[in-house]
């Protein structure tokens, strides 16, 4: 004799898996899996977006949007709450910003193994986003389009953080171009085209 729960279970797998039951559950409508396969095809994203929220002590704020240009990514948006300058701007490895200081985030996304570089280098990390440059008032407009990030395959920044640091990216120091603290997080998430 089969639970309740079990002929829920098997309810569920056969209307969201698109399998019918040997036990009574009825096969998918035609559409279901017609919807579903079309699900299975969908285009990639090409365009993603990161809210960056501030880091204990900090109040830097801002949006940060990604979208696929050509051969790159464009990356466009404004910061605020920073100090005056230059301050590290890298794509890290995982997509958690749940630690007080962001350390969550990991070290900057590097999935080919190159060093610590210049976003304009051939060898250089996939998170190397390279320096934002805040004015007086605190304000840091970032506009330019990256050729190493994608949306998919070994590149692909969706799901991963996206780091301001507290000082300027010396572009050489490995493995981080001594930029000091995290002073914002996001996680970069598709966005709606």
């Amino acid at each position: 004799m089969r639970s309740t729960a079990s002929v829920t279970l098997a309810a569920f797998g056969a209307l969201f898996l698109g399998t019918a039951h040997a036990q009574g559950t009825a096969a998918p409508a035609a559409g279901t899996a017609a919807a579903h396969g079309a699900h299975a095809a969908a285009a990639a994203p090409t365009k993603a977006v990161a809210v960056l929220r501030a880091t204990e002590g900090s109040k830097v704020s801002g949006t940060i949007t990604f979208t696929k240009a050509g051969d790159g990514v464009k990356v466009s948006g404004t910061i605020s709450g920073l100090t005056p300058g230059k301050h590290g701007f890298h794509v890290h490895e995982f997509g958690d910003c749940s630690a007080p200081d962001a350390t969550s985030a990991g070290g900057h996304f590097n999935p080919t193994g190159e060093p610590h570089a210049a976003p304009t280098d051939a060898a250089r990390h996939t998170g190397d986003l390279g320096n934002v440059e805040a004015g007086e008032d605190g304000t840091a407009t970032i506009d330019h389009t990256d050729k190493r990030a994608t949306f998919e395959g070994v590149n692909s920044i969706l799901g991963r953080g996206l780091i301001v640091h507290a000082k300027a990216d010396d572009l050489k120091t490995q493995p981080t171009g001594d930029a000091g603290g995290r002073v914002a997080c996001a996680v970069i998430g598709v966005a709606k085209p």
